[in-house]
């Protein structure tokens, strides 16, 4: 893939062998020559998981300190006339039930997250064919299916995200943005990976943190030194 001057400019500034710590590695990328636009810092943990087998599958949410920087869209999914009230109160963008379905039905998916009471699931699962490949299908136990829709609004428009772990072990999760102050993003960073440590599978028998990296939207990434996680 062709990559542009910048991020070639910012590649030979980076030593790819060193494992970096943490601050230093969010410090460095601060300083590093960016977009114009506000990127989003990412982390990217490879996991010695096997996601195929269920207990295996890495999965949690986590609420960000600092939040995520991000304006979350969020669709609440309710028959329910005081739950759809309960969501727009709470600042839900998007709130109802039939519409919805039929415009998701539609191909209509203009949104980031999906909450749905669970007398909803019936319905929603109808739509897992749309829903299943963008990743925004209401589940348990990321919170999305739950009866407190004033609680799950607020929790995700104050920064809580998902994590999961794709088909080859890693978990990717976007912990803040560019401008956040340093030591925000690295509460961001190590809230998210405290989680995701915690999460380990009693299944796992090796090596379960395996590597860890940190980049901004358009930036090379950064190893870090995972052992102030292991110690």
């Amino acid at each position: 893939m062709s990559r542009g001057k910048k991020y070639k400019e910012n590649s030979e500034n980076i030593d790819s062998l060193k494992e970096y710590k943490l601050l230093e590695a969010i410090e460095l990328l601060k300083k590093m020559k960016l977009s114009a636009f506000d990127e989003s810092i990412d982390i990217a943990v490879n996991l010695g998981v096997d996601p195929k087998h269920a207990d295996q599958l890495v999965r949690g949410t986590v609420s960000l300190p600092n939040g995520s920087g991000k304006k979350v869209k969020v669709l609440v999914m309710s028959k329910d006339t005081e739950k759809v009230k309960s969501a727009q109160d709470a600042g839900a963008d998007f709130s109802g039930f039939e519409e919805y379905v039929e415009k998701i039905k539609n191909g209509w998916t203009d949104f980031d997250v999906m909450v749905a009471t669970p007398d909803m699931m019936p319905e929603v699962g109808k739509l897992g064919k749309v829903l299943g490949p963008r990743g925004l299908m209401p589940n348990p136990k990321s919170g999305t299916v739950t009866n407190d829709i004033e609680k799950a609004v607020n929790e995700i428009k104050a920064g809580k995200v998902e994590y999961r772990v794709e088909k080859n072990g890693i978990i990717h999760v976007s912990v803040g943005k560019l401008s956040f102050e340093s030591n925000k993003i690295e509460e961001n960073i190590l809230a998210c990976m405290t989680a995701i440590l915690k999460a380990k599978p009693t299944s796992v028998k090796g090596i379960y943190f395996k590597k860890f990296t940190l980049s901004s939207t358009m930036s090379p990434s950064f190893k870090i030194d995972k052992s102030v996680f292991t110690s």
